[in-house]
């Protein structure tokens, strides 16, 4: 298979991967639907002040509250006092049956039961021995309480934006299959998006790339903004200690993503390089967040205030600065910005259909908290993959660097810095071995008369021609680079010095036998070769001049031949060895 079929094919994989979340939600919102809920009537006005339970309920039964369905999302004001709801549920049962009262998303602040042992206050971060509903908050009737009897609950006054919310009456069963449904679906999530934050931050550290640290704590603090808004850090996670301070705690990990998410993309998807009109105002959201978030936590009002102003503004224009950045990046090239459009994109609408929520619009969509989870664990994958994908770039890039620097540009062999690190490992490797080491020195010749008569042009044919010849008559583990000019350099191994001759005789005769032309009396390119066997206490220096002196001696001696290092005296006496 090419490799064009392998990267599509991991692709398709990669994508398929991603898809998994969404699948996923895709069941859980089957398995939530498929729950039998009793019909119910709901009611419900703002607290005035000298309301109690028996004037609700009997302007209830008067009919002069204002009408809703339970079903559906519905905003109900707590900026002042806070706000009545009775829900009246069609007569169904004995009234001795196990039923429970769900209020889902899990709303930030405290609703009052009132029930026929008095009034039952529970909030998202109580930690007592109540039944927990995950991700909603939930209250267990009264066994002996008529179906048919109207449920009275108080909205208690919450600083916070009232965030819509649903209310169904379930059986026991049904409601623990559907709690079940849930946190499954929730823990793997996050559990998805966790796992992924940290194994980007032991990249982090491991390969001091900053680009995954920043994915980590943008990753993280998401997690945290979903561990608040669904309640998990507090059920099931139990984190009591955060009780009382999951609004400022939430706001800062949202605010603080968003930084995160602005230092990420400015490095993922080289904002400087694709973008760099863009990069200013990307890095100055990354560190106005952080801002805000210190403004929230001073206590002083006027800066709170200040924070609570901006906060929203700036979050909104930085998601869209965020989104343009990409895009413009994606358009101009970069990879990874297209990785981050994938994973951001989803995630960026599902927060835009869940805050026009608060504005009373999309009330059947209540779906819509859930999948914020698996867009954030869709996200975790895509955003992962990104970075697998720019780390293998990175290393692609670097090999082909690395190998420019380390091959002649002309013959594309070894260049002399690259082979003399490469024959000196050879040499290290073998030193404390009986492994015997062998260096051949090559020079043309002829190859300045070859220039001068035919121009350089046919001398850069002529060394290429001759590299390319060279390479295919060693072996592959042996090293082989060009040493300057018309000079090459051969390093072989485990051969011994016979053995090595006649490769070196072999080499004189097929660079010969390429035939090419010096001059007209039929004077062809050849080389000379001298070589040198390692000995005790060689270096490479040494071993190349004492295969320089052997190459010399073949100079001086008719050229186009090979002859060994040997003492002053031998070499002077001993004839080299011509190719046959």
């Amino acid at each position: 298979m090419s490799g064009d079929a392998l990267r599509k094919l991991g692709i398709e994989r990669r994508w398929l991967l991603a898809a998994v979340p969404l699948l996923w939600l895709l069941w859980f919102s089957q398995a939530a639907a498929g729950a039998k809920n009793i019909p119910l009537h709901g009611m419900w006005r703002e607290v005035t002040r000298g309301d109690t339970p028996a004037t609700i309920l009997a302007a209830f039964r008067e009919g002069t509250l204002k009408t809703f369905n339970p079903a559906l999302l519905q905003r109900f004001p707590r900026d002042a006092l806070g706000s009545w709801v009775v829900l009246q549920p069609e007569a169904i049962g004995t009234g001795k049956e196990r039923v429970v009262l769900s209020i889902y998303p899990a709303p930030l602040g405290t609703i009052t039961l009132y029930g026929a042992h008095g009034p039952i206050p529970y909030a998202m971060d109580d930690a007592g021995d109540s039944l927990h509903g995950h991700g909603r908050l939930v209250f267990r009737l009264d066994a002996d309480q008529a179906l048919s009897a109207p449920i009275l609950l108080k909205l208690e006054p919450s600083g916070t934006l009232a965030a819509p919310e649903r209310f169904a009456l379930q059986n026991m069963d049904d409601f623990l299959q559907q709690d079940s449904n849930w946190l499954t679906f929730a823990t793997a999530c996050i559990a998805i998006m966790v796992a992924m934050a940290l194994m980007a931050l032991c990249f982090a550290i491991m390969l001091r790339d900053m680009t995954f640290a920043w994915y980590t704590g943008y990753m993280l603090c998401y997690v945290v903004v979903q561990g608040v808004q669904t309640g998990f850090l507090f059920h099931p996670l139990g984190m009591s200690w955060l009780a009382g301070s999951e609004v400022l705690v939430g706001a800062s990990a949202t605010a603080l993503s968003v930084s995160f998410a602005s230092l990420f993309i400015s490095r993922f998807c080289d904002v400087q390089h694709y973008a760099p009109a863009l990069r200013v105002p990307v890095i100055a959201l990354g560190f106005a967040m952080p801002l805000i978030v210190l403004l929230r936590c001073t206590g002083i009002d006027a800066l709170v205030v200040m924070a609570q102003t901006l906060v929203n503004p700036v979050l909104i224009l930085g998601a869209l600065l965020l989104l343009i950045t990409a895009l413009a990046a994606g358009v101009r090239g970069s990879r990874q910005a297209w990785f981050f459009l994938a994973g951001w994109t989803p995630l960026l609408a599902i927060t835009a259909m869940t805050s026009a929520q608060a504005t009373g619009a999309l009330p059947s969509l209540d779906w819509l908290n859930d999948a914020s989870i698996g867009m954030g664990a869709f996200e975790a994958i895509v955003l992962s993959l990104g970075l697998a994908d720019r780390a293998l770039t990175m290393r692609h890039d670097r090999d082909h660097v690395r190998v420019l620097a380390d091959h002649d540009p002309l013959t594309n062999i070894l260049n002399r810095r690259a082979w003399t690190e490469a024959a000196n490992r050879m040499l290290a490797e073998t030193a404390n071995t009986e492994r015997s080491v062998t260096l051949l020195f090559l020079d043309l010749d002829h190859f300045k008369m070859l220039n001068d008569l035919h121009g350089h042009a046919a001398g850069d044919r002529a060394l290429v021609a001759v590299a390319e010849v060279l390479s295919n008559e060693l072996r592959p583990t042996d090293l082989l680079g060009r040493y300057g000019g018309e000079e090459f350099v051969a390093m072989l191994h485990d051969v011994h010095q016979e053995q090595a001759l006649h490769v070196a005789t072999r080499l004189c005769r097929r660079v010969h036998r390429m035939e090419i032309p010096v001059n007209l009396n039929d004077l062809r390119l050849s080389v000379s070769i001298g070589l040198a066997m390692r000995s005790m206490g060689d270096t490479l220096e040494t071993m190349i001049e004492r295969a320089d002196q052997a190459m010399y001696y073949v100079k001086l001696h008719g050229r186009n031949q090979v002859h060994a290092y040997e003492r002053r005296a031998d070499m002077m006496g001993t004839p080299p060895r011509k190719q046959p």
